[in-house]
């Protein structure tokens, strides 16, 4: 049985109730039943009021939807079971009993949806109530619905809020009921899922083989009408499209181009958010590329089953005064806040920035020329692949193991460049040149120490090639680091080997000092310090999690500092 984060089974659909009315100050609940109301219900004397329902597990339906210009109330039932009629009936005699002129009742299409409203629909009537009801079936999966109809899923949530702008704006009853019909058949929706969804306390209700996804699944795990190979984002939204515009299924949405539509891409629950913007993407670009407009699109979790990894899209043909009602305020809290205006795949992108021009070339003579400098860069390079098979294997002990192929590539990065052009002879832009390098090419955390490093470094030579200046640039790329970085000397990372190193490159400083032999201390400084990492406690980076005991080898960073320094003298 999955794990579930609540406090018992049979509380999970009131406790969800009562946390979102603690959150909510805008909601009450109705005392001894499952259903929440608007808190300011004399706003409804005098106009029609509004109310839906089912089970939970679809949250943020349809609590969520509460609220000025969406819905006055909801009635839940436990997980995935309809509401009971006593509830219904109780919801719908305190709105009568707040003065409104008129209830809609807008139920899914599930049979004991249907009941269970309908029913209580009877009894409010005997008491002289102004009761309709919509039902609400959107389901594009059946070629053939068959008697039961089309399911009611997503687009219910459209049409709660079709009609809660119109109630706001004053519309009668007959109106309402008017209106939001129409809609209704303007209106599809097609699941597709990778994954069941499990009930609290229970299994699964099915099951699906790791390469293989449902389309047409119901949002209580109802089997959907064909079981395929997982596909591509692209190929499952052009199926599904296929599906719901395919003139040969009786459930199917008729788009013609140059039509306007609401799309709503709706996370069943469990996909990630990443997965839902590759899915919203794809459809925006599929509908233009049929000549359909794309007036709003509604990303998010919006009608859910539970932890089921899945989407569905939901399309609404429209007009302008359909677009006004979809984009009127509301307070319920789980609508978004939809940007006024179409989805597009063609939007302009903003021009890139002009590359800022480096330091003048007139530096040119101050350093070390271009032979010499390729030299030292060709035996750093040589050393980082040669080592790099010894750092992986250094960092699969505390980190992902990557830190070899991290520098791996910015090797072949230098080597690359340096065949493309002469480096520049002086050490600023030398060093400015190289940061910009390692920042594109080298990936990781590495690469942006690397590259703070080599940026303040190189700040620091800036009109200058004396020996001191070589330790005050150490000293900024030291200091940049830190206050980026966060990690300091001791904390196991490349810094031990950089700040033993600095230390003894404060010897150029002084006046006749001899900077092969200042050079040579460093380097042998750095290796000393380097190995020393491995009886340190990790402070910072990924080895900061693993407990020391673990960490019994040198920091794989500390020693390819160390390695780069050696490769230099």
């Amino acid at each position: 049985i999955p794990k579930k984060l609540v406090n018992s089974v049979s509380g999970c659909a009131d406790d969800a109730l009562a946390g979102l009315v603690s959150c909510n100050p805008g909601l009450r609940l109705l005392q001894g039943h499952r259903v929440i109301l608007r808190s300011d219900l004399s706003a409804v004397r005098g106009r029609v009021a509004l109310l839906s329902g089912g089970g939970s597990g679809h949250e943020p339906a349809h609590a969520g939807y509460v609220g000025k210009g969406m819905l006055t109330g909801v009635v839940a039932g436990a997980v995935f079971t309809s509401p009971s009629v006593g509830s219904v009936l109780a919801a719908i005699r305190v709105l009568a009993q707040a003065g409104a002129v008129g209830i809609l009742l807008i139920v899914k299409n599930y049979t004991g949806d249907r009941l269970n409203f309908g029913l209580a629909l009877e009894r409010a009537r005997s008491e002289g109530a102004d009761v309709r009801m919509v039902v609400v079936g959107d389901d594009c999966a059946f070629a053939a619905p068959g008697k039961a109809g089309r399911r009611g899923i997503c687009g219910t949530v459209l049409i709660h809020k079709v009609a809660g702008a119109l109630a706001e704006a004053g519309a009668g009853l007959d109106e309402i009921v008017e209106k939001v019909t129409v809609a209704s058949k303007a209106m599809g929706t097609l699941g597709l899922s990778l994954s069941p969804c499990s009930i609290p306390g229970s299994k699964p209700s099915f099951q699906l083989a790791e390469d293989e996804m449902e389309l047409g699944l119901g949002i209580h795990g109802e089997a959907g009408v064909r079981r395929m190979k997982v596909l591509s984002a692209d190929e499952a939204v052009e199926t599904m499209l296929k599906h719901m515009t395919d003139p040969s299924n009786a459930s199917h949405i008729s788009l013609t181009p140059g039509c306007s539509v609401v799309l709503m891409v709706n996370n069943l629950g469990g996909l990630s958010c990443l997965e839902l913007g590759i899915v919203a993407g794809a459809t925006v670009r599929r509908l233009e590329n049929r000549g359909i407009r794309i007036a709003r699109a509604l990303v998010g979790c919006f009608m859910t089953a539970l932890e089921m990894a899945g989407v569905s899209l939901t399309l609404l043909v429209v007009d302008e005064e359909l677009l006004r009602l979809i984009d009127a305020k509301t307070t319920a809290m789980a609508w978004p806040n939809v940007p006024a205006g179409p989805a597009t795949a063609r939007r302009e992108e903003i021009p890139a920035p002009m590359d800022v021009p480096g330091q003048p070339l007139d530096e040119t003579s101050t350093g070390p020329g271009a032979v010499p400098v390729q030299r030292v860069l060709e035996r750093v390079c040589s050393t980082l692949l040669d080592i790099q098979d010894k750092l992986n294997q250094l960092d699969r002990k505390a980190g992902d193991g990557d830190c070899g192929h991290t520098h791996a590539p910015a090797a072949h990065a230098i080597r690359e460049w340096m065949r493309s052009r002469p480096p520049p002879a002086a050490p600023s832009q030398l060093l400015s040149c190289l940061a910009d390098l390692l920042l594109e090419k080298m990936g990781g955390s590495s690469g942006v120490l690397y590259g703070l490093f080599l940026t303040a470094a190189a700040r620091t030579l800036h009109g200058r090639s004396d020996p001191a200046a070589w330790a005050d640039a150490v000293d900024s790329g030291i200091e940049a680091m830190q206050r980026y970085g966060g990690a300091a000397p001791g904390d196991r990372t490349m810094l031990d080997s950089l700040c033993a190193a600095a230390k003894a490159l404060h010897s150029l400083r002084v006046p006749g000092a001899d900077p092969l032999r200042v050079l040579e201390a460093a380097v042998q400084s750095a290796e000393v310090a380097a190995e020393a990492t491995k009886h340190m406690e990790a402070g910072a980076g990924r080895a900061s999690y693993i407990r020391s005991s673990r960490l019994e080898h040198p920091d794989p960073g500390a020693v390819a500092v160390a390695a780069v320094l050696g490769a230099v003298l």
